[in-house]
């Protein structure tokens, strides 16, 4: 699926289900071995896609372990993200000569249950867009779309900021007719190549019980 989002020269791999514990470098057992069975699993695959997508840059396998923000490390000169939720993991990257950074993130596509929770992640304007979205498109989880995107773009943020993004911190304007969102800030944005970053631009699409966005800043 993340493939559709986001082509070459980004590299991507994905996996619907996991693969042995034996997968994962001895300092990566070692970051989750007090944690449950099911957090190991999705903490090795998701690194097991990343070292596939990796090498298709030539890079050979290695321990990718958490840095500051818990973001991860990658290689010299790649820029990347992870993502995973029940069911699916995925990683993207691609050289740093190409993009300043990628978002990727991935949700089940189901209803947020609790309306506390979709208070805390999107605006009052926000809620409105989804409202008049759910009468277009019924068989979208909107509000976990817009969840998804917001992830997306943190995950695009930090590596440029190394500051904390909160859900209040953008507005998302979700465009069914391409699949596609907008993310305007709201807090200073990232000075990149000179320009002060106002807004991120992203991508996205369902299916197999997901939905999944993209965010890629590009040079």
């Amino acid at each position: 699926m993340i493939d559709k989002l986001l082509p070459a020269p980004i590299a991507t791999a994905e996996s619907f289900e996991d693969e042995p514990l034996s997968a994962m470098f001895p300092e990566e057992r070692a970051l989750v071995a007090n944690a449950v069975p099911h957090r190991q699993r999705e903490f090795g695959t998701v690194r097991h896609c990343a070292r596939t997508a990796l090498s298709e840059f030539g890079i050979e396998p290695a321990p990718i372990l958490p840095g500051p923000g818990r973001a991860p490390r990658w290689p010299h000169g790649i820029v990347g993200a992870l993502t995973h939720c029940t069911g699916y993991r995925a990683a993207a990257v691609a050289r740093a000569t190409d993009l300043h950074a990628i978002g990727v993130d991935a949700e089940p596509n189901q209803p947020i249950s609790d309306p506390g929770v979709l208070d805390l992640i999107a605006l009052p304007e926000e809620r409105a867009q989804l409202r008049h979205l759910a009468t277009l498109e019924p068989g979208v989880s909107w509000d976990r779309l817009i969840f998804s995107a917001k992830e997306s773009v943190y995950k695009a943020w930090y590596p440029l900021t190394s500051r904390w993004l909160g859900f209040e911190d953008a507005h998302i304007t979700l465009d069914p007719t391409d699949a596609t969102f907008t993310a305007r800030l709201l807090v200073p944005g990232p000075v990149v190549a000179g320009t002060v970053l106002e807004e991120f631009s992203g991508r996205w699409t369902v299916g197999a019980g997901l939905v999944v966005t993209a965010v890629v800043v590009e040079r």
